[in-house]
């Protein structure tokens, strides 16, 4: 069975019935039909323990993440612990595109799986509206004589779908690119915001341009940021969905991890560290992006800490970074595979420099042999790391049954977190900090264009603030070819964004986009609507 015709063949219990397992009531939550809800809920507290789901370098396959999340989740439930997974919404891009949904996989998803995939409760809707409202503000306020002084525009239009003929376009009076919405500042600062009037806040204080002076011009400067928050009122508030198990899954946030930051809404977060023991998260990517993300800007902006770091490794990602080619990493390949187990260490050492309880899951699958998990788990033994293989695509949360009883054991383990750098680091120590000490990089080039922003951001009082780093996902460096575990080589950063609303600064590596394009053969010829059904979801 596909995993759209396996998600149709469970009839998951209503979504009163899932609140109630978690404390949620009438009051607390507004209906989207019986399958799905938005919560209005404001915590006051964290309870739970966090355990962070992320993964090596992954190849252009997808290493199942969001399966792992989901299978872990259903896992406690099954051993009796109040769970609440929480995770990203999936951005139309990747579902049109070559990556497909983001719902899990097999026996492990999340429901109602197309809804999900497909426009959900309209939150990447909302933010794309906001997001163009702004941006007509800007036009129209320049159109009306200006009187803001506006010498250059900053803030980008964005679309959910992977367009590459939107990077470059003439608006008759400046050139401008469209950015995908997963990686917009509005998408990002909705997940950073703590409750609506810190939206609001945020929304004002995004910086739109520059006027002739190199003066920071704000959108509260255009009296727009009360609009776009009432675009976003609803958006604000986390979506509450349930697994093929029964098991509570709060849905929110949906910022890629390659160029944005990767991590769903702290408000999400918040909420289920407060309605569960235990909430099961991921962050996108391998650890050097979206993991490194979470725990420099996620948790530092919030006062966040992981219990327990999850890094899923799957056999066909090693052997690619043993240097075997996509279309040949099902087949054996002992000698491929024991070299790319130099990706999963530089990863768990690298996660080690935070100070966190790290468990390392083989995510499974069928053309994985007995000795080829041997190999892998030995190796994480030699290291004197935790290691579990999770068969939850095939089996739902009893493949992951032993994943489950390492990581409750895991989080109850001390630690003592700490971050690569400092909130007084200079912009280019942070840089060098992550690119040295993360992907192991000798050097960092920064471009003149780079520097030259950065000259005006500090004019403009702009210090301490995180670095968002966009690059490849394939690597540590910033060459997707650079497989395995490079060493020794020069990162590029060709470009820096300030999104002042989010608070950091992105900085971007080497060729990296932000909006993507579709591959040669996309998803969308496979999606289809017959008899009613949709078909060739997954």
């Amino acid at each position: 069975m596909t995993d759209i015709e396996i998600a149709r063949s469970v009839e998951g219990l209503n979504i009163k019935e899932i609140g109630k397992k978690i404390g949620l009531t009438d009051n607390n939550l507004v209906y989207y039909g019986s399958d799905k809800a938005k919560i209005k809920y404001n915590p006051t507290k964290r309870n739970g323990k966090l355990v962070l789901v992320t993964a090596i370098s992954p190849t252009p396959l997808g290493e199942g993440k969001t399966t792992v999340s989901i299978g872990l989740a259903d896992a406690m439930n099954k051993l009796g612990k109040k769970v609440v997974a929480v995770l990203r919404e999936p951005s139309m891009g990747p579902v049109f595109g070559i990556k497909g949904g983001a719902t899990g996989g097999g026996r492990s998803q999340v429901i109602p799986m197309e809804d999900i995939n497909l426009h959900f409760t309209g939150d990447f809707h909302a933010i794309t509206s906001a997001n163009n409202l702004l941006c007509s503000a800007i036009d129209n306020h320049i159109y009306f004589g200006n009187n803001l002084d506006f010498k250059k525009v900053l803030f980008k239009r964005c679309l959910d779908v992977n367009d590459r003929a939107l990077r470059n376009i003439n608006l008759g009076t400046r050139e401008e690119s469209f950015t995908i919405t997963a990686a917009s500042e509005i998408m990002a600062l909705l997940c950073l915001a703590k409750d609506l009037d810190d939206l609001k806040y945020r929304l004002g204080n995004i910086v739109v341009g520059l006027n002739s002076k190199d003066e920071f011009i704000y959108a509260k400067d255009l009296k727009v940021e009360g609009s776009m928050c009432v675009l976003l009122k609803d958006a604000i508030m986390p979506n509450l969905v349930q697994t093929l198990e029964g098991t509570p899954v709060i849905i929110h946030g949906g910022p890629f991890a390659n160029i944005a930051h990767g991590c769903n809404s702290i408000m999400a977060t918040n909420i289920g560290l407060e309605l569960g023991d235990y909430v099961i998260t991921e962050a996108g990517f391998g650890a050097d992006l979206g993991a490194e993300k979470f725990l420099d800007i996620k948790c530092r902006l919030n006062g966040l800490s992981p219990d327990t770091v999850v890094l899923v490794a799957t056999i066909k990602a090693l052997k690619y970074h043993g240097g075997v080619s996509k279309d040949e990493v099902l087949n054996p390949n002992d000698e491929a595979l024991k070299s790319g187990l130099c990706n999963l260490e530089r990863h768990i050492s690298n996660l080690k420099k935070y100070g966190v309880n790290v468990v390392v899951c083989i995510n499974k699958f069928t053309s994985d042999t007995d000795d080829e998990i041997k190999l892998v788990s030995d190796y994480c033994k030699e290291l004197d790391v935790l290691v579990s293989t999770s068969t939850a695509y095939f089996d739902g949360g009893a493949g992951a049954i032993d994943l489950a009883n390492i990581v409750i054991d895991s989080c109850s383990k001390d630690y003592k977190f700490s971050l690569i750098y400092n909130d007084s680091d200079s912009f280019k120590d942070k840089v060098r900090k992550v690119a040295t000490e993360i992907y192991h990089a000798k050097d960092v080039n920064f471009s003149e264009l780079a520097l030259d922003k950065l000259n005006t951001f500090e004019k403009n009082g702009i210090k301490d603030l995180p670095i968002c780093i966009a690059k490849t996902q394939y690597s540590f460096s910033d060459d997707q070819k650079k497989v395995g575990a490079p060493v020794d080589f020069v990162v590029n950063v060709k470009d820096i964004c300030l999104y002042n609303g989010a608070g950091f600064i992105t900085v971007l590596l080497g060729d990296i986009m932000t909006m993507p394009g579709l591959s040669r053969v996309p998803s969308y010829e496979k999606i289809d609507l017959v008899d009613g059904e949709i078909v060739g979801l997954s």
